[in-house]
């Protein structure tokens, strides 16, 4: 797309597809966060992510 070589059109319709697959991966890490346990001491608990997250 900055390379101009696409017409608007076409930029547009890369962009929003992007963008959609964006909140998709972002969902499905989500989810998978949600799912995982840590095993700890010898006892499973919840993931729980510390830091670091793109928002």
């Amino acid at each position: 797309m900055e390379g101009g070589r696409l017409p608007l059109e076409e930029s547009l319709a890369a962009y929003r597809r992007g963008s959609e697959l964006l909140t998709h991966c972002q969902q499905q890490l989500s989810n998978a966060e949600a799912q995982i346990q840590v095993l700890e001491n010898g006892a499973l608990r919840a993931f729980e992510p510390t830091g670091g997250e793109a928002k």
